[in-house]
């Protein structure tokens, strides 16, 4: 189940794009807010457990993108992505899966769940800003960092 029909999503400007971080390492989170506001991201939030995702998007204006840990406490990025999915009003949100577990298994699990995309940590910080911006423009990037 590929839920990859950037058709449906028109592209967004980085200093347009609200961006929810689900990420329960806080260097992790520090690192990837520092890299979206310099490539102009002006709406970031934080939330660090994938238990009560939607409900927490929701009291964002919009989500245009969720960076989304696979491992996290309480419901994991698999669980919290199949609410999102279900979730009228994040319908259109790009997710993409950040791990540090990066395999190919692990690329093709999160495939078949229906994320938009892959980025294995550690982040490179001078591809970052690119795959992001890349993104947002409705290219799926799927990268195992190798």
């Amino acid at each position: 189940m590929e839920n990859n029909d950037s058709r449906l999503r028109p592209p967004v400007a980085p200093d347009a794009a609200h961006v929810l971080v689900v990420e329960d390492n806080v260097s992790n989170f520090v690192l990837i807010a520092r890299l979206l506001a310099y490539m102009g991201v002006q709406k970031c939030e934080w939330k660090t457990t994938g238990w009560g995702v939607v409900e927490f998007a929701g009291t964002m204006p919009r989500v245009d993108l969720i960076l989304m840990d696979l491992r996290l406490p309480h419901e994991d990025g698999y669980e919290a992505l199949r609410q999102v999915r279900t979730d009228e009003s994040l319908k259109r949100a790009i997710v993409v899966a950040v791990t540090a577990h990066a395999s190919a298994a692990e690329m093709q699990k999160a495939r078949q769940a229906g994320f938009d995309g892959f980025l294995s940590k550690p982040l490179d910080a001078d591809r970052f800003p690119d795959q992001i911006r890349r993104i947002l423009q409705g290219e799926s990037i799927w990268d195992l960092g190798i």
